[in-house]
């Protein structure tokens, strides 16, 4: 066995730390030898996309600013092994790194949060309560292209920071209103602030959204094989057809794209992909369903057909 404690890289917002938290007493349950040993150390590593918080992800390199530096600490050796919110990884890993994991998905949903002066929530309309015009803070052009693909009336503005700086924005006013994963909410136990949750197949989610995933470095054949034990099976069928349909897609960080996966009853696994111009004037929304076997392949004829079928100017 490898010497202890093993370092353990995150972001260092308070929704990360919980997931690493979170990961690590799961870990420690699957192999209790690890209890009480100060098994794990945490790295908590500032990242470009949490430095830059006045612009888009889209204007600055994509989501992957959330884990380059995470990155750089596995293949330096600074760290073991890292904890991440799986939307925030690139659909190719960097060389030498591998996605080890998934855990347990909670809540894939986006939630509705509104501010003063909007009206009641309505599953049916969940848009109606938003008043002409409303501003709505989001980063997401994934959220904003859904949204005004319903409410071409609204206004998106940028609104960026940790779960707990956007909520206070909307209580201060500044925004009328904003889109939140539920995922985050619930873990933070900030899941009364959500007015709505949105149904997935009308707001698609994020690839990714709600699942913890655990990055360690390739040749690391040692954590590698601990980190199988706690492979969430569903997370992870569902994990393989949406990054795969990401693939397939290839689109720019200026490109919205939505993708969830889901288990039917009888075992089925469905999946809802989305493409979008970010003012909403052009959406496409389609899906599938086959054996969960075949995720990857189902994710990548997805993505494959909705790329068929949108304009060009779409994946420029």
């Amino acid at each position: 066995m490898r010497s202890l404690p093993l370092r353990v890289g995150t972001r260092a917002s308070p929704l990360a730390l919980w997931q690493t938290r979170h990961f690590l007493e799961i870990i420690i349950g699957f192999c209790p030898v690890l209890r009480g040993v100060n098994a794990f150390e945490e790295h908590p590593i500032r990242t470009t996309g949490d430095a830059i918080q006045n612009r888009r992800l889209s204007e600055i390199g994509g989501k992957g600013l959330f884990a380059k530096e995470i990155h750089e600490a596995l293949l330096d050796g600074r760290v073991d092994f890292a904890v991440h919110s799986l939307k925030d990884l690139e659909t190719e890993m960097p060389p030498g790194i591998v996605l080890a994991c998934t855990l347990k998905r909670e809540d894939a949903r986006d939630a509705l949060i509104l501010g003063p002066g909007c009206g009641l929530p309505d599953a049916g309309d969940p848009y109606a309560c938003l008043p002409a015009g409303a501003v709505i803070g989001s980063s997401s052009l994934r959220r904003q292209s859904q949204l005004l693909a319903a409410r071409p009336d609204l206004q998106v503005v940028t609104l960026r920071g940790n779960v707990q700086t956007r909520l206070a924005a909307i209580h201060a006013g500044e925004v009328t209103a904003s889109l939140l994963a539920l995922a985050g909410l619930r873990r933070l136990g900030l899941e009364h602030e959500a007015a709505l949750a949105l149904d997935p197949e009308a707001m698609v989610p994020a690839a990714g959204q709600g699942i913890v995933a655990i990055t360690c470095r390739e040749g690391d054949t040692e954590l590698l094989e601990l980190l199988s034990g706690i492979e969430d099976r569903e997370a992870s069928a569902v994990s393989k057809a949406e990054r795969a349909l990401l693939a397939a897609l290839d689109g720019s960080c200026r490109t919205p794209i939505g993708g969830h996966a889901r288990l039917l009853p009888d075992g089925i696994l469905h999946l809802t992909g989305l493409v979008a111009r970010a003012d909403g004037s052009f959406l496409l929304k389609r899906t599938i369903h086959g054996a969960v076997a075949d995720a990857r392949r189902l994710g990548t004829a997805l993505g494959e057909e909705l790329r068929l079928d949108s304009p060009a100017d779409i994946f420029a």
